[in-house]
């Protein structure tokens, strides 16, 4: 039997039993063990618990559940009213004004919680009614956190990004400073479209504007502080080597305890919602996790990924040609399955494929994220919509409307970091080699 009646095989069968309703890392262990049972020689329970342990037992996953309940606790803190109040005496001079908070608020929110819809839940249960109340435009404020909203995942450290780099066995580090350019891109692309969006649309913006002197801007802004500094020590105890990302994690999570003690929203029932909230979600991701590691043992006993690779260096393509066939074919799975999921899914059988043509694994992780990012804003499952639909009223077919310009804003970074790959390549190679 070939290579690829084999692959066929598997991927029916992968098919089958998720169109039958059944979890993704069961279904991703049932194939891997079909696999190795049918063909080859390699015992499936031994491969099972070695796949299974070799990831649970990983020092640099351990880095995730900690991010996760980073974020889990923030959620629960008055951090989205403190970065409402705190960010809109800046940015009333621009065109859009306050929609560009929607922005700037999801970005600093997303560095600290790594999930999409947590950042788009939190910012939006005080920016939506109040830019409501205050006459601005429904639908774009909607669009604007549906997409804004995904730049949880894209700004470090971001949850998605860590899975990333243990499948593709890539410096932690590396992704995550490889997401911050592309993710100051994506922000600059959606204030940039509010702008024109506002000069076309003049009557769509109320005119009036908080007039604050500076004293009074700082003052409001004061609660952002312990915020941003949390932020810069993560990322800067990791860049000068001082702290793994792991141990930079644990910092996180004392940096977060100690905002939400601060701010008054640490109690007994908030530990321990954040706590569970945070356990559940690593476990599912674990349990993806191992799923993923088994099958991709699976994959190796029966030469597929090579097989695979061997085939697309013979036909020679054309790279962009490639990545212009991988973006269709994760926009196409983003419609039916979450990030990780997707992640995990293809990472066996597309890496090999994507080294073949040449491609920086570090940049080809943030190209994943993105487009990771645009199945967060695709219907049917795009989780940021069923969000915004819930916490709007609206149906999901005008959320998915009003998100559409935002979608294009993310198709263009994607166009940007294909053309120019040192958006995402350049403060990796420059940061990490100044460490040694």
């Amino acid at each position: 039997m070939t290579t690829l009646t084999i692959a066929l095989i598997l991927i029916g069968v992968l098919l089958v039993l998720l169109a039958g309703g059944v979890w993704i890392a069961i279904a991703l262990a049932c194939v891997a063990w079909f696999g190795l049972a049918m063909f080859t020689n390699s015992p499936p329970d031994v491969s099972l618990f070695q796949a299974f342990w070799s990831t649970m037992a990983s020092w640099n996953l351990a880095a995730l559940p900690l991010f996760v309940w980073m974020g889990e606790i923030l959620y629960r803190t008055k951090l989205s009213e403190q970065m409402f109040e705190g960010l809109s005496p800046w940015l009333g001079w621009l065109p859009g004004r306050l929609m560009h908070v929607n922005i700037l608020a999801c970005g600093i929110f997303g560095t600290v919680s790594g999930s999409s819809a947590a950042t788009c839940a939190t910012i939006a249960k005080v920016a939506l009614p109040e830019l409501k109340r205050r006459g601005y435009d429904e639908k774009m404020c909607l669009g604007s956190l549906c997409g804004a909203g995904t730049l949880g995942i894209l700004l470090p450290p971001s949850i998605i990004m860590v899975v990333y780099a243990v499948a593709a066995e890539v410096s932690i580090l590396k992704v995550f400073l490889a997401g911050f350019l592309p993710g100051l891109l994506l922000m600059a692309l959606f204030s940039g479209y509010i702008i024109v969006w506002s000069l076309m649309n003049p009557d769509k913006t109320p005119n009036e504007t908080e007039r604050l002197i500076l004293s009074e801007r700082i003052s409001k802004s004061r609660h952002l502080i312990p915020c941003l500094l949390l932020i810069v020590f993560i990322i800067v105890v990791m860049v000068i080597g001082w702290a793994t990302a792991t141990e930079s994690a644990a910092f996180g999570v004392l940096g977060a305890l100690a905002i939400a003690w601060w701010s008054g929203a640490l109690t007994k029932d908030t530990f321990w919602q954040s706590l569970m909230g945070a356990t559940r979600l690593s476990c599912m991701i674990m349990f993806i996790l191992g799923g993923a590691a088994f099958l991709s043992t699976c994959m190796g006993f029966t030469g597929i990924p090579r097989a695979l690779a061997d085939w697309v260096a013979a036909l020679n393509p054309n790279p962009y040609m490639l990545i212009a066939c991988l973006a269709a074919l994760y926009i196409l799975l983003g419609t039916a399955l979450d990030g990780i999921s997707m992640i995990l899914l293809t990472t066996s059988i597309v890496l090999p494929m994507i080294q073949k043509t040449g491609f920086d694994l570090v940049w080809f992780g943030i190209f994943i994220v993105l487009l990771v990012e645009i199945a967060e804003v695709t219907p049917p499952l795009g989780f940021n919509m069923f969000v915004l639909q819930t916490m709007s009223g609206r149906d999901s077919t005008y959320v998915a409307k009003a998100s559409i310009p935002f979608f294009f804003m993310m198709m263009l970074a994607i166009a940007l970091i294909t053309l120019f790959p040192k958006i995402v390549t350049w403060l990796p190679d420059v940061v990490i080699p100044a460490r040694k």
